[in-house]
């Protein structure tokens, strides 16, 4: 079993002190190892939030969490991070320094795995330039192998940040909205090479989409989410249009401070 969580409640990891109130509520979820899960639901259901508690990123308020049968918040600090070695959290807008060559960005995925002092070799001379072209070249972007970081595209960017996890050892991937800069053909693509990958080291897959039809099509597995609570667990073959509808029913968008519109399943703006 990869992650087990028992009415698990985690409050924002921005929230004040005084804040009480929960970006995740009561949530009950057991997800086995080589699983493919897709996390749907509207923006602030609590997508983003799951997968840093399953990284082992947001301590719980309440309830219960193990990853591969152990508590990580019951251990010790360095027997947590060993743990984490063990999971690759991918996010939708990956941390890569500006200035950096990509091909020293991808082999960042191998750190957990090296000493201390590869990895300071590595930043002078690129420790195994092989591996970062293999792992770019899966997503169609190994003539990017030394460009700076900064010369990337958006979408070039978030493969690049996905290059990262073909190169490490993880044995959980979590990865949240992948294909948000994307277009249709290289988001299918991108999705394939994540699920053979993750199938061939029967590695769990948790990834959140806001393409629900790329979710349905494409994963055994869907999990609804919303308000931080989840609506819905079920095989895709039992997820059906009445459950995605009332899924997204009124979700609200605010974020840049306009007023509230109604989304459809796929995120756009039905009244625009």
């Amino acid at each position: 079993m990869s992650f087990v969580l028992r009415g698990v409640s985690v409050r924002h990891a921005s929230a004040e002190r005084r804040d009480t109130s929960h970006a995740l509520s009561d949530v009950s979820l057991s997800i086995d190892q080589g699983e493919q899960v897709a996390l749907i639901g509207p923006s602030g259901a609590g997508k983003t939030t799951l997968l840093h508690t399953l990284a082992c990123a947001h301590p719980p308020v309440s309830g219960e969490f193990s990853a591969f049968g152990v508590e990580p918040w019951a251990m010790k600090h360095t027997e947590r991070h060993a743990l984490r070695a063990r999971l690759f959290l991918a996010p939708q807008t990956p941390p890569l320094p500006p200035r950096q060559r990509v091909v020293t960005a991808v082999l960042a995925g191998c750190l957990p795995q090296w000493s201390f002092w590869r990895s300071i070799a590595s930043l002078i001379r690129p420790s195994d330039a092989g591996a970062a072209y293999d792992a770019l070249a899966r997503f169609n972007l190994q003539d990017k192998l030394y460009a700076r970081v900064d010369r990337l595209s958006g979408g070039e960017r978030q493969r690049c940040g996905l290059a990262r996890l073909l190169v490490s050892k993880a044995d959980a991937f979590l990865v949240d909205e992948p294909l948000s800069a994307l277009d249709p053909a290289l988001s299918l693509q991108t999705l394939t090479t994540l699920q053979q990958e993750a199938a061939a080291r029967n590695a769990t897959l948790v990834c959140s989409l806001h393409q629900v039809e790329l979710a349905l099509g494409n994963f055994p597995r869907i999990v609804g989410l919303r308000d931080g609570r989840i609506v819905f667990d079920a095989p895709r073959a039992e997820v059906t249009d009445a459950m995605i509808a009332a899924l997204y029913r009124n979700a609200r968008h605010d974020e840049d401070g306009d007023h509230a519109v109604q989304q459809s399943p796929e995120g756009v703006c039905t009244h625009c």
